[in-house]
């Protein structure tokens, strides 16, 4: 029989469910920059200049970067931001009670690209299903009488 989160975590699982769903979305997007960040150093030995004299923002050599070099903010915004991450998925996981090979699941939305869109919809559909189940649930049994007549 799988465990179902406590009574007393029901009010907290809407606020895990909101703080997951944003930092899923803002890591995807940050995953995303990053992918395509890789793409232009590895793949055309490019990276992003930030107010460097080819103009505000611009995609320079490799080695020929002089100002603000976004590429490599981008790998560590994306890095600290997954740790932020990683924390909304382990709060929900643990409210919910899931079994941890969910945890890994919704962790890897962070490091595969487009994985974390899917898990943010899926994830969220599921916890919004199961909380109005458990609300429907929690109410039928307050209205069972409980007295002596059994």
């Amino acid at each position: 029989m799988p465990l179902e989160p406590k009574s007393a975590d029901l009010p907290r699982i809407r606020g895990a469910l909101r703080f997951y769903q944003v930092c899923s979305v803002i890591t995807g997007v940050l995953l995303l920059a990053l992918v395509g960040e890789m793409v232009m150093k590895y793949g055309f030995g490019l990276e992003l200049e930030l107010a460097g004299p080819q103009g505000f923002l611009a995609f320079v050599p490799s080695d020929a970067v002089t100002a603000v070099n976004l590429s490599t903010g981008i790998l560590m915004v994306h890095g600290w931001f997954y740790v932020v991450y990683l924390f909304s998925d382990f709060r929900l996981w643990s409210l919910m009670r899931w079994p941890f090979w969910k945890f890994l699941l919704i962790a890897s939305g962070g490091i595969v690209p487009f994985l974390s869109f899917f898990l943010e919809a899926r994830v969220g559909r599921e916890v919004n299903a199961y909380l109005a189940e458990r609300v429907e649930r929690d109410a039928a049994r307050a209205a069972e009488p409980t007295g002596a007549n059994a």
